[in-house]
């Protein structure tokens, strides 16, 4: 065996170590561990055009899925069976013999790629260590954004997003807007709050309003000032792991129920968000914990009466 063979036959069992150690992690953490279908994002994202934007140089990590070979290579595109072994070699040899290699090509959408053609040299190249790498790019135009750590649970946010921004047009008529959940169901609850809004712009203007002036006005007169609360009182903060977009659909409920308890008027939404924060904060649920503890002690263990 030449001394170059031998070089990638342990270059290739060291991706394959690499792989089998990366999805042990992803098991005992539950972590994302496989490459993204191509097809499957493009299906469930509302596509609003297609052009192509030539030789770029691309992050490696940024590539996190395959038009064809999501099943070949896991997330850091370490093969996942030997299948891949001689295709995978002698990308490997050219690479150690410095034989240049045509770019690969990639389709952008957001800020995440995926391969159309080019899976081993990209393979090839996160084993030698690379950074970066020379592509030829076309980029799909989507409204919502995209980042290396997506994963399919993200992605079904992703869906419910898209398909919210296409009914609402709110990308359009609001470029600046970020509207993201940690969990499934928000955008129902958005679509329920905007048609609410545009009825009583109706019966307010005694004529029909156009959805897209409901949901304009839906965005700079309910969800925003809620939001620049948010943001002002740092909020956020009091809810680990949660969005802005999160805060609002509860704080809107809570807003409800303050008016319902107050005979109708509404509190507004900084008297809204310091009570929800009250109430349903970390510190508020860590004190009332604290308190329900401190009570069942006192109630097993009774308090020592003093002498008379």
């Amino acid at each position: 065996m030449s001394w170059i063979s031998h070089i990638t036959r342990e270059d290739f069992n060291r991706a394959r170590r690499k792989a089998f150690l990366s999805q042990l992690l992803a098991i005992v953490t539950r972590s994302a561990n496989e490459l993204l279908s191509f097809e499957e994002v493009r299906a469930r994202l509302n596509v609003r055009g297609q052009h192509y934007l030539g030789p770029q140089t691309v992050p490696l990590d940024h590539i996190v899925g395959s038009e064809g070979r999501y099943a070949d290579f896991n997330r850091q595109f370490a093969p996942r069976h030997d299948a891949t072994k001689f295709r995978w070699m002698s990308i490997d040899r050219a690479h150690h013999e410095a034989v240049p290699l045509p770019a690969i090509e990639l389709y952008k959408l957001g800020d995440i790629y995926f391969v159309k053609d080019g899976n081993h040299r990209v393979s090839v190249a996160r084993q030698q260590g690379q950074q970066e790498i020379d592509a030829l790019v076309t980029e799909l135009v989507v409204d919502v954004p995209l980042a290396p750590n997506l994963s399919m649970r993200d992605l079904l946010l992703k869906e419910e997003y898209s398909d919210f921004l296409a009914w609402t047009d709110l990308a359009v008529l609001r470029p600046e807007q970020r509207i993201e959940f940690s969990e499934p169901g928000g955008y129902l609850d958005l679509v329920t709050h905007i048609n609410g809004h545009r009825y009583y712009m109706g019966l307010e203007r005694g004529a029909p309003v156009e959805r897209e002036e409901a949901v304009a006005a839906w965005y700079d007169t309910v969800y925003m000032p809620v939001i620049q609360v948010i943001r002002d009182t740092g909020t956020l903060a009091a809810f680990p792991g949660r969005t802005e977009a999160d805060l609002y659909r509860w704080i809107m409920d809570h807003r409800w129920y303050l008016r319902e308890r107050n005979g109708g008027a509404d509190p507004g939404p900084l008297v809204a968000v310091e009570d929800y924060v009250r109430m349903f904060g970390r510190k508020s649920l860590t004190e009332h914990t604290e308190r329900l503890l401190r009570g069942l002690f006192e109630a097993v263990v009774p308090t020592p009466r003093s002498a008379a």
